[in-house]
């Protein structure tokens, strides 16, 4: 198997990480500040390193920086771990050279995804070298590299500008054999229309698409569109985006809703306790199939707009508003629940009859990744 260096300064997660690859067969290597790992890296030169952001003598970009400038070196896959509430390091990081990046808390499984794929990519390419294409092939992976980069840094300043846009930069005449679309929005909402006052009930809107909004893009999605106090947004597969699919990286960002909505729980407690509010909580959708994107040119005053249709749209719109009523917090399709099979853990099922439909849809209650 592989040589991996680990370098993190919080005990704890440099001994997750190497457990975690120890069981997989990998040799592992640790450091608790990123002076040492350089050193490690310098010395034993591995294929692989996982190191953390926000370290001292040296952090996570600095090490980064060092070892894509160092000619023997240079090759090295990094995967850098940040927080999910720090957007600025994952632009960072994969604009200035790391191959991956996990935020925490992530599952083993999402360390064991992510460690494969940089191996597996490796291992292809020096398979391809092998062959005499070695030139031909590092051209592609910097252009792949500079494409990805560039990617990651236009969603940024597409999904987190000032004022929300009404739809990602998807094209009329996109369609997708198979995707996953994701739709959440707020649990009893007549009820907060009442008890809160237009003022409140906007400022509380707003830190919830600031919240959910932020989530559901660090999970790649292909396009998002906020509906009143509902978040219709769609995963697909796309080129940066081959080692995880589209429905697994949903599920995920449904997961980060359901822990966002926890923490605007604990705002509206601290702000609104006297005003008789049940719990803030979001239901959130899944269902994988077909999706297609129409243009909207000639309905609004601004060309260029597009939005998605079809069944899958609409069975993900209405998953909540079937009957029997799932009280979940996530529920998925049996459709959506066949891509991550393996991969979460599952609560109840039911056949849930949705409006205007006379076959029920086969239900599944996401608990967690497995």
């Amino acid at each position: 198997m592989s040589l991996i260096v680990v370098i993190d300064d919080d005990a704890g997660t440099r001994i997750l990480v190497s457990q975690v690859l120890k069981k997989e067969g990998h040799e592992v290597m640790t450091a608790e500040d990123g002076a040492k790992g350089l050193a490690l890296i310098r010395e034993l030169k591995p294929q692989l390193v996982v190191s953390d952001v926000q370290m001292p003598l040296l952090d996570g970009f600095e090490v980064l920086d060092r070892v894509r400038n160092d000619v023997e070196l240079a090759g090295t896959a990094v995967i850098l771990l940040t927080s999910l509430q720090d957007r600025s390091h994952m632009r960072q990081g994969m604009t200035t050279g790391a191959d991956d990046y996990l935020t925490k808390p992530f599952a083993p499984q999402e360390l064991r995804e992510a460690v494969s794929a940089q191996l597996n990519k490796l291992s292809r390419a020096e398979a391809m070298r092998a062959e005499g294409l070695g030139k031909a092939l590092q051209e592609a992976l910097e252009t792949q590299a500079q494409m990805i980069g560039e990617l990651y840094e236009k969603r940024l300043a597409q999904m987190l500008a000032e004022q929300w846009p009404d739809g990602g930069p998807v094209k009329d005449s996109e369609k997708y054999d198979s995707a996953t679309v994701l739709f959440a929005d707020m649990r009893d909402y007549s009820l907060w229309t009442e008890r809160l006052s237009a003022g409140e009930l906007g400022d509380l809107v707003q830190k919830l698409y600031a919240s959910v909004g932020d989530t559901v893009y660090l999970f790649g999605a292909h396009y998002m569109q906020f509906v009143g106090n509902g978040m219709l947004s769609v995963f697909v597969q796309s080129h940066d985006t081959d080692s995880v699919n589209h429905g697994l990286r949903a599920t995920r960002a449904a997961m980060g809703l359901a822990d966002a909505s926890k923490r605007i729980d604990v705002h509206v407690k601290q702000h609104f306790a006297d005003r008789g509010l049940p719990p803030f909580s979001l239901g959130v959708a899944l269902h994988s199939g077909p999706v297609a994107f129409a243009a909207l040119d000639g309905l609004t005053s601004r060309t260029g707009q597009t939005t998605p249709v079809g069944d899958t749209v609409a069975t993900a719109l209405q998953l909540f508003k079937g009957e029997p009523r799932l009280d979940w917090t996530i529920a998925a399709s049996a459709q959506a629940v066949r891509l991550v099979t393996g991969a979460v853990r599952t609560g109840r099922r039911a056949m849930v009859t949705l409006p205007g439909r006379s076959k029920p849809t086969d239900a599944v209650e996401i608990l967690g990744l497995a």
